[in-house]
C-alpha cells in the first residue's frame, strides 16, 4: 500500500512539473504596451461600405484595400474608413472576381488571390485589371484554391496554394521556380504543410508560412531552407487559448521592422511575434462588443504600427493602434 501511495505521489510530482515546464516555455508574457482600438466600420450587406465576408487586407499609405469575398470585389478606403471605390474585373466570366482572398502589394500593383478562379489577378491600384496568373491544376504554376500570397521586392510571387498543401515560388511572369511541401499531402514535419493560408515576406527575403491547420507558422530561408517553426509546445499541431498558441491561422503579416503578426482565427485575435518567434504582444478576444472579434480572419499593417483587423464574423473592419514600445528590451 505505502509503495501505491509512492508511486501515484511521483506520477502527481511529475504531472506538476510537465504542467510547470510547459507554462514556462509554451504560455510566454506580453513583452510590450499594449494596443488600443481606434474606430470600426462596416455590416452585412452588398452596398458600398458593407461586406460579406471580408477575407483580405493590403494597406498603404493612404488607403486601405479590402477583399470583399462573398461579394466578389475589393473596396478601398482612407485609413478612417471613409468609402473611395470598388473594383472586381472587366465583367467578362473568366476575369472577374470570384472569391478572392488575401491581398499583397508591390509599387502600384495589387495582386489578388481568388480561392475559386484558382488564379492570381493583378489590378493597378485604380482597379484596372492587367493580368491573369495561374490555371487550375496540380501541376507547377497550377492552384488549388488559393488563399494567400506575398510579393517579393523581386516580383516573385508565393502563394499559399491551399488544397495543393503547398507554397509555389513564381517569378513575375508567372515562372515555376520552387515549392514547399508535397503536393497533395498533408504532414507535420519541417516542411509539411496542413492546408497553408497565406504568406509573408520578410525584407531579407525569409518566407514565413501560415501553416493553418496545423496551428504554427514555419519560417524558410531566401533560398529554400527551413529555418524554423513555432506555435504551441514544439509547433506540433497542439491547438490552443494560450500567448503563443493557435487556433488555425487565417493570415500572416511581417511589418518594415519584421514584427510578424497573425489573424488567429478561431482565439478572435492577433498575436505578434518576433521574426525567431518569440512571443511579443496580443490584442482582441471574442464578443460583440466594438473592441471584440467573431474570428479574426486578416491583417494588414502600416509604417506607423497602425494594425487593421478583418472582423470576419461581424463583417467590419477594426482599427488598433499601438499605444507605446516594448517593454523589456525586446528587439525583432
Amino acid at each position: 500500500m505505502k509503495i501505491l501511495k509512492r508511486t501515484v505521489l511521483l506520477l502527481l510530482v511529475m504531472i506538476a512539473l510537465m504542467f510547470a515546464a510547459i507554462f514556462l516555455f509554451w504560455m510566454p508574457s506580453v513583452k510590450e504596451s499594449p494596443y488600443q482600438f481606434v474606430t470600426m466600420w462596416g455590416q452585412t450587406g452588398n452596398n458600398a461600405g458593407e461586406f460579406r465576408d471580408p477575407t483580405g487586407l493590403a494597406v498603404t499609405e493612404n488607403e486601405l484595400f479590402v477583399s470583399d469575398s462573398r461579394n466578389g470585389r475589393i473596396q478601398v478606403f482612407d485609413h478612417n474608413g471613409i468609402f473611395l471605390r470598388q473594383f472586381s474585373g472587366t465583367g467578362q466570366e473568366a476575369s472577374t472576381l470570384k472569391r478572392p482572398m488575401n491581398l499583397a502589394l508591390l509599387n502600384d500593383r495589387l495582386y489578388v488571390a481568388d480561392y475559386w478562379q484558382d488564379r492570381i489577378f493583378v489590378f493597378t491600384l485604380a482597379g484596372e485589371l492587367v493580368r491573369l496568373i495561374g490555371e487550375a491544376g496540380s501541376g507547377p504554376g497550377q492552384f488549388n484554391a488559393p488563399g494567400g500570397l506575398a510579393v517579393a521586392s523581386n516580383g516573385d510571387l508565393y502563394i499559399a496554394d491551399f488544397y495543393n498543401q503547398r507554397v509555389q515560388q513564381l517569378n513575375n511572369e508567372g515562372g515555376f521556380i520552387r515549392q514547399w511541401g508535397t503536393t497533395g499531402k498533408v504532414g507535420i514535419l519541417s516542411g509539411q504543410l496542413n492546408y497553408p493560408t497565406d504568406v509573408a515576406v520578410s525584407r531579407d527575403g525569409r518566407l514565413f508560412v501560415a501553416d493553418g491547420y496545423n496551428d504554427r507558422i514555419q519560417v524558410f530561408s531566401s533560398s529554400g531552407e527551413f529555418i524554423t517553426r513555432w506555435g504551441g509546445p514544439l509547433g506540433l499541431n497542439i491547438k490552443g487559448p494560450f500567448n503563443g498558441w493557435f487556433q488555425t491561422i487565417s493570415s500572416i503579416e511581417v511589418d518594415g521592422s519584421d514584427f510578424v503578426y497573425a489573424a488567429d482565427f478561431y482565439n478572435s485575435r492577433v498575436q505578434k511575434f518576433t521574426a525567431d518567434g518569440d512571443f511579443v504582444n496580443v490584442f482582441g478576444e471574442a464578443g460583440d462588443e466594438g473592441h471584440q472579434f467573431d474570428r479574426v480572419v486578416a491583417i494588414a499593417v502600416t509604417e506607423a504600427g497602425t494594425v487593421f483587423v478583418s472582423d470576419f464574423g461581424h463583417n467590419r473592419i477594426q482599427k488598433w493602434q499601438s499605444s507605446g514600445g516594448l517593454t523589456e528590451g525586446q528587439t525583432p
